[in-house]
């Protein structure tokens, strides 16, 4: 396993700057955001990752499959992203495309749920289900990997009906290794007393193991609770060292999302984030 960097950790930077920062601290590879790949242009972003000789760790994000019945506008509308998403993903050749599933139907990330709103977090699970049955073999079809990522429980209502690892292995195992696998996030999975068990059942379905910490306690705005590795409670070599036994050889990714990170030096961040790597995430 090597060292990547996902490009959100140094928010700052766009996809050149990050790129290049990179190559000038010795990584292999970089997680890209579609946003930041839009900027600069599907196009020239896929050229400059290639010139450069960096491999592309994930691409993130698809999913949030949950708004409307797949048959209605809204359904259809998340479908054809999705495929956008994947056509993508093929592009740049990520070795996957992270999806983050959608959480109850109605509600949107980081605001109060509206008024009738829907409660049925077991027909939002269905739908994914029912999204992943299309867009399976479209993604299979391209050379894509799409890569469920079950989200800490806290994020239930807005990002993801996916709380834990063996939810999304549960609907991954429904299709072809090539086409679905899982991702292993610290920050998201930490806590789950069936962890190691299910990442030793996950096996070569672990399409992306990325890392940070868990802050303690977490801000106000729970989606910046991530931190350095080393920063908050979870302790990394007994997880590292379980996603490594099931069989993963993929790139490590760091992906933060935290104010102070981002509002530092990103250079410094990359040089923290290789030191913590090899200290925290990676000790014996």
């Amino acid at each position: 396993m090597s060292l990547s960097l996902n490009q959100w950790t140094t928010r700052r930077w766009t996809l050149p700057e990050a790129v290049d920062g990179c190559v000038r601290h010795g990584l292999e590879a970089i997680g890209l955001w579609r946003e930041k790949v839009a900027e600069h242009g599907l196009a020239r972003s896929a050229r400059l990752v290639r010139e450069s000789g960096l491999r592309v760790s994930s691409l993130c994000r698809g999913g949030f499959l949950t708004a409307g019945e797949l048959s209605g506008e809204r359904g259809r509308a998340a479908l054809d992203d999705n495929r956008r998403a994947v056509d993508e993903a093929a592009e740049l050749g990520a070795a996957c495309l992270v999806m983050v599933v959608g959480g109850l139907p109605g509600v949107t990330p980081g605001e109060p749920p509206p008024a009738g709103f829907s409660r049925d977090v077991a027909g939002a699970r269905q739908r994914v289900t029912e999204a992943l049955a299309t867009l399976a073999p479209y993604a299979g079809e391209r050379g894509v990997r799409l890569a469920l990522e079950p989200l800490h429980p806290v994020y239930c209502p807005d990002r993801a009906v996916l709380s834990t690892l063996g939810q999304a292995l549960d609907l991954a195992l429904a299709h072809p290794q090539e086409q679905v696998g899982v991702v292993v996030d610290t920050f998201h999975v930490w806590w789950d007393p069936a962890l190691h068990e299910q990442i030793a059942r996950a096996g070569g379905r672990i399409a992306s193991y990325q890392v940070c910490d868990y802050l303690h306690p977490l801000p106000a705005d729970v989606l910046l609770g991530r931190g350095m590795m080393g920063d908050g409670v979870i302790g990394f070599p007994p997880i590292t060292r379980a996603v490594a036994e099931a069989g993963y050889t993929g790139d490590v990714e760091v992906e933060i999302f935290n104010a102070d990170v981002w509002a530092a030096d990103p250079d410094e961040v990359v040089a923290t984030m290789k030191a913590r790597y090899a200290d925290v995430v990676m000790a014996s």
